[in-house]
């Protein structure tokens, strides 16, 4: 039996899905809230769902767990309410990290790409406490992902008791089906592929860096397979331990992400391009690139999914489809 946290969400439903599909038995723990989020686990038996605040009750039966995979947070760049995403993000985590070491669970954590800031540090995933401490996250989400890489870091440093296995994976831009819920927090390809399919101008932000033509500031774009292939493959590799990227290792242009969009709707493209609207000017990223060697190293070798072929999947196997989901 596996624990998802997260698991109605976005990367966490993908990951349950796959779960299923290889047979295993899942619990997921999420809130379902007043929307179709339900939808995302639909298609799958499962054990049961555990509204978080109900967890640590919960994990107080001593369920015998294969792994317990957090995906769980509140994962907006948006949310003001520290206490809140400290307690959720930070709090909830390290209860899931103590109980996985005093039961010897292997624990499989979601981290974030968001803890690297603006970027003008780059994008190694050196998690040693001095590396780690040279990162400065832009927002309160970015932050607490940080902070709870800092605590399980600095344990391993000082000797103390850890689950047999542990991993933290900084996702970068994710995108791919069972995203819907995720309003303005969804990928672009999910929020523009309407506009190219009835028609209608794709809007891009202009730029305001000279290095960067409009349309072209550059992301690292990882489609949701991927992920959940990383976290799959990391089930099977007991002594892999430690803090890595998770993303496709290439940047892409938001330009070229709408090219791909326009092809694999089959529809004649034409981008528009708006002011970037100030408020978000200052703090703006122009680029980010996973380096993706230290997984590499690791023993991971699959190839991770081009751009062009991940949105294609994307639109053709979900958005232009009536049921869009997993």
């Amino acid at each position: 039996m596996i624990l998802v946290t997260g698991g109605a969400g976005f990367i966490g439903s993908n990951l349950v899905a796959a779960l299923c599909e290889r047979g295993a038995e899942v619990v997921v723990c999420d809130h379902l809230r007043m929307n179709d989020k339900w939808r995302n686990l639909s298609r799958h038996e499962l054990v049961d769902i555990v509204p978080p605040e109900r967890l640590p009750e919960w994990l107080a039966r001593g369920p015998s767990l294969q792994a317990v995979l957090h995906m769980g947070a509140i994962s907006s760049t948006t949310v003001t309410d520290g206490d809140l995403v400290f307690d959720v993000n930070v709090s909830l985590s390290t209860l899931l990290l103590d109980w996985c070491t005093e039961h010897a669970t292997p624990f499989i954590y979601a981290s974030s790409g968001a803890t690297y800031g603006d970027g003008a540090l780059g994008f190694e995933d050196d998690a040693s406490i001095e590396g780690l401490a040279r990162l400065r996250p832009l927002n309160a989400y970015g932050w607490s992902k940080h902070f709870f890489d800092r605590r399980i870091v600095r344990r391993v440093a000082s000797g103390a008791r850890m689950p047999p296995q542990w991993v933290g994976l900084k996702f970068f831009n994710v995108y791919g089906p069972n995203e819907y819920h995720k309003g303005p927090m969804s990928s672009v390809v999910f929020q523009k592929y309407p506009l190219v399919a009835s028609g209608q101008p794709v809007t891009l932000f202009t730029s305001h860096h000279p290095d960067y033509p409009d349309g072209g500031q550059l992301r690292d774009f990882v489609f949701v397979d991927d992920c959940v292939d990383v976290i799959t493959w990391l089930l099977t590799q007991p002594k892999v331990n430690g803090i890595y990227n998770l993303g496709s290792g290439k940047a892409r242009s938001f330009a070229d992400l709408a090219r791909a969009i326009g092809v694999a709707a089959r529809r004649e493209l034409r981008i528009e391009f708006i002011p970037m609207p100030e408020a978000i000017r200052p703090n703006y990223q122009y680029f980010t690139e996973a380096r993706m060697q230290k997984l590499r190293d690791a023993g991971y070798k699959k190839p991770f999914t081009p751009l062009e072929e991940g949105v294609r999947k994307y639109v053709e196997q979900f958005l232009s489809q009536r049921d869009r989901y997993r």
